[in-house]
């Protein structure tokens, strides 16, 4: 009520009353208007509608509160999910690099046992091509020393032709001959 005097004593001391005029009458606009207002101040106070908007502004404050409060809760829950994430990363990434250190380990000695399988194969093919080289050159000695005898058969034949007459060739075959049967029986 208080609010409402005040309202009225500002309202009261306008131009209009300096104007000489009566104010208080229904003809004057000014007084009509004021009357409006006092009416509608009136109305809203009595139905107590600064109340309902105040409550209603409380509640909206309350909601408004409330969505910050639950704002908070999810930033905070999305920060440790975050977090939560960044370590199972970390913990990832350290597993990956043990993968890649393990497999770097496992080829230098893939690498070292293929090294050490080459060089043996090397030694096993190379004592195989000297066995080939010793064979070939006993296979060539043995054919040089049967060439040899075949070139001394012949060599010694065409000198025993050539001395050799009709008859010692006759006595020699029929001494051959005996020798043969002597044996087979």
């Amino acid at each position: 009520m208080r609010n409402i005097l005040t309202a009225f004593t500002a309202l009261a001391a306008t131009p209009a009353f300096a104007a000489g005029d009566v104010f208080f009458s229904l003809k004057n606009t000014d007084f009509v208007v004021i009357i409006a207002f006092v009416l509608v101040l009136a109305v809203l106070l009595y139905f107590k509608v600064p109340g309902l908007v105040g409550k209603m502004l409380d509640g909206r404050a309350e909601a408004i509160r409330k969505d910050l409060d639950e704002a908070r809760a999810l930033r905070d829950e999305a920060q440790t999910v975050l977090a939560s994430y960044e370590r199972k990363q970390k913990d990832v990434q350290e597993q990956a690099d043990r993968i890649v250190t393990a497999a770097k380990d496992e080829a230098a000695a893939a690498g070292a046992q293929a090294k050490a399988d080459i060089k043996t194969s090397v030694a096993r093919r190379l004592a195989g091509a000297q066995e080939q080289i010793a064979a070939a050159e006993a296979a060539a000695v043995k054919d040089i020393r049967n060439q040899a005898v075949t070139v001394a058969v012949a060599a010694a034949n065409d000198i025993l032709s050539k001395q050799m007459d009709a008859k010692s060739a006759n006595s020699l075959i029929d001494e051959a001959i005996s020798e043969v049967g002597a044996k087979l029986h």
